[in-house]
């Protein structure tokens, strides 16, 4: 697509709110202590999967993209597809979506209060609503969809 694509120029300017979704995210007054632990990336631990919504998800296939990626990395159906098992960290932790920002992890604090974080959900649903996104995905599924259409 050409630098002055109108859809190009909209999506851009969408993936820079859910940017700074994350920055208002990281400058709350909430203590976060994330020790890269990773059991949050093995969802038969925590019986839990991050669901990404169409921003999140294209923004975190542009970042896997970055590592010289072009498709979703084999992983096992209960472990975080960015989970590298070479290293046992994030392929893409800076751009990490929503959900493994206010993680379960009890050694990072626990999870944010849902009355904390509920703004931000509301706004990335309307990132997604504006990406003509359908809702949240489970992670392997909207990386891939992202994938596809970047």
């Amino acid at each position: 697509m050409p630098a002055d694509d109108p859809n190009q120029i909209a999506r851009e300017k969408s993936l820079s709110k859910v940017r700074s979704i994350y920055s208002e995210l990281a400058s709350l007054p909430i203590e976060r202590n994330c020790q890269l632990r990773t059991e949050c990336c093995q969802f038969h631990i925590t019986g839990k999967t991050p669901f990404l919504t169409r921003g999140e998800a294209l923004l975190a296939a542009k970042a896997l993209k970055a590592t010289g990626r072009t498709s979703l990395p084999a992983s096992k159906e209960d472990t975080c597809p960015m989970l590298d098992p070479r290293t046992s960290r994030c392929r893409i932790y800076a751009n990490r979506p929503f959900g493994c920002r206010t993680h379960f992890c009890t050694a990072a604090g626990g999870a944010l209060a849902r009355k904390d974080v509920l703004d931000f959900i509301h706004r990335l649903e309307e990132i997604d609503e504006d990406l003509g996104g359908d809702g949240p995905r489970p992670i392997s599924a909207a990386l891939e969809y992202a994938l596809e259409d970047l």
